[in-house]
């Protein structure tokens, strides 16, 4: 799959394709069907498939300081949508002046004279243009002028609720990870680096490591959960039987420690079958299942007692899902 970090990295003799717009947050199971529309368009035309997305998210550009939790980084998006089957993964710079152009300029600069489309694919509720006043009608309107054709998709959901990122930003929040899930069509995931922390897992006998997310990362509620913890860097450490790509078991604590009095929110990783020195390392954290709240016990013995429970808990939680 290509990647274009913006519209100038269009080869000089490109030709038509299928082009799907949006997000594309999370990349979860409405996108997903949208994406593979696209993909399934573009092999029938015998044309590439192009997912053109947006970077910093639109709304931290139209309202700063209003960027929506972010369910996924760029990175991640980017390969979730090559699984997909997209031959070209293209980034557009959203900057005050994109943020102006009318849907037609939009249209006609972009996606006629830049990516000479023979198709868009984009959901029904799909807006483009100075202040989103461009539509799935307006789109089908200019498909006609210029000669290209439009298929708004209804997204898909189930049990009358249609998956969106807004909706899993709220489960997120409730910790209702099997509802995040199912509609992600996979356990969330959060990336960032390891660094130090207070060092109490350590001194306590469960040794953690201590994530900083990437900016905007849409944690999930305080608590303990079970999941999976990775190391992405391809030439970083083994922990114990897990190799760099391959996700260990782990039990993890989303909040601010209330034990110890703790104010800043943290998220901390103990993987059951190994450690290794992971500091300076990029790692991820798919979470899989809730355990318990997170609350200040009586004693340390009690602490200890229920760090014991979380881990055998994450372990049996996901063994099972193995």
């Amino acid at each position: 799959m290509q990647r274009w970090r913006s519209l100038d990295e269009v080869p000089a003799d490109w030709g038509r394709c299928v082009l799907t717009i949006g997000v594309f947050d999370g990349v979860h199971r409405g996108h997903a069907q949208l994406i593979s529309r696209a993909v399934k368009s573009a092999a029938a035309r015998g044309v590439p498939a192009v997912l053109m997305t947006f970077d910093p998210h639109p709304m931290e550009v139209v309202r700063p300081g209003s960027h929506p939790a972010q369910l996924s980084t760029l990175t991640r998006r980017a390969e979730l949508a090559e699984e997909l089957g997209v031959d070209v993964f293209c980034v557009i710079p959203f900057t005050p002046e994109f943020m102006q152009l009318t849907p037609e300029a939009y249209v006609h600069d972009l996606l006629v004279e830049r990516l000479h489309v023979a198709e868009v694919v984009v959901g029904d509720n799909f807006t483009f243009g100075k202040k989103a006043a461009g539509t799935v009608d307006t789109m089908r309107e200019l498909g006609e002028q210029f000669g290209f054709e439009v298929d708004g998709v209804k997204l898909v959901g189930e049990h009358a609720v249609t998956f969106s990122s807004t909706y899993i930003r709220a489960c997120l929040e409730a910790g209702d990870m099997a509802a995040a899930a199912e509609a992600l069509g996979r356990p969330h995931r959060i990336e960032g680096e390891v660094v130090h922390g207070e060092g109490r897992g350590k001194d306590l006998g469960f040794p953690t490591a201590n994530l900083a997310p990437t900016p905007y990362a849409a944690i999930p509620a305080d608590g303990v959960y079970a999941g999976w913890f990775t190391v992405l860097d391809p030439d970083g450490p083994a922990i114990g039987p897990a190799a760099p790509g391959v996700p260990a078991m782990a039990a993890i604590s989303v909040g601010t420690n209330p034990q110890f009095e703790g104010v800043t929110r943290t998220v901390e990783a103990f993987v059951l079958d190994g450690e290794a020195d992971l500091y300076g390392r990029h790692v991820a954290i798919d979470f899989a299942e809730h355990l318990r709240g997170m609350r200040k016990f009586d004693s340390l013995d009690e602490l200890l007692e229920a760090m014991a429970r979380d881990v055998e808990n994450a372990r049996k939680v996901l063994t099972a899902v193995e």
